[in-house]
């Protein structure tokens, strides 16, 4: 399976999660690493521009390409299974409490969850801590320019 994040140059080969062991996220508490990947280059752009303040369009980005062998076996959560809530904003202490149970057990390397900006696509969570982590592998990492119409009043 082949799965795509952008992140800051300077980050564009650490795949640890420490970003989001240092934030925190709608899936993850501060304090548990998490690597966030996103099943489209799609996905990932918009999963960008909706933290991003409008009128600032972001610079430096590599967009990262990452196969996760096939072989993996991959926990999906469905939107039924998941508190009314898990897709607000701000996100919800419940949806974190599930990254993080997901991390701590340490059953699967991956858990597939639904997109809270794009109904019907979704993010594949990767657990750095994993046994099967060291199988993950960064397959390409280009330059990545945004389209400045997503980030500009019109």
């Amino acid at each position: 399976m082949i799965v795509y994040r952008l992140s800051k140059a300077r980050f564009k080969n650490d795949l640890s999660g420490k970003g989001a062991e240092l934030a925190g996220g709608r899936w993850n508490s501060k304090g548990t690493a998490m690597l966030y990947t996103s099943e489209s280059i799609a996905l990932c752009t918009v999963e960008i521009a909706v933290h991003m303040p409008l009128g600032i369009v972001p610079k430096d980005y590599h967009l990262v390409k990452i196969e996760i062998p096939a072989e993996v076996t991959v926990k999906e959560l469905n939107t039924a299974e998941l508190p009314a809530d898990w897709n607000s904003f701000p996100h919800p202490n419940a949806s974190q409490e599930i990254g993080d149970a997901f991390v701590q057990a340490s059953v699967f390397l991956v858990m597939k969850v639904p997109s809270a900006v794009v109904q019907g696509n979704h993010n594949f969570l990767v657990n750095p801590h994993h046994q099967e982590f060291s199988k993950i592998r960064v397959l390409e990492t280009v330059p990545f320019e945004f389209d400045k119409r997503l980030f500009v009043k019109s």
